[in-house]
């Protein structure tokens, strides 16, 4: 038996920025809500091509620890900290 149960949750968005923004917010309302969320995990992948998967987020790993918790394709340095800007 497993210990661990993955949630596939299938939401759509009329395009692939917005479908990365809903998946942002969302990954990050549920890591409040359970530390079980990996948001560097989360994925986004055209309905007729869900096996071609776009990053939502950074993830990479910073000096010291811990990850980057920007947008995949942000421009600024790697931070732990999600800029004003990037929050919406």
């Amino acid at each position: 038996m497993t210990d661990r149960w993955v949630i596939h949750l299938p939401v759509t968005a009329p395009d692939l920025l917005r479908a990365r923004i809903l998946a942002r917010t969302a990954a990050r309302v549920l890591a409040r809500l359970s530390a079980r969320v990996e948001p560097g995990g989360v994925t986004v992948s055209a309905e007729d091509q869900q096996g071609v998967r776009h990053w939502v987020f950074c993830d990479r790993r910073l000096p010291g620890g811990g990850r980057c918790a920007l947008p995949a394709d942000h421009t600024a340095p790697c931070s732990r900290r999600t800029p004003w800007l990037y929050q919406r």
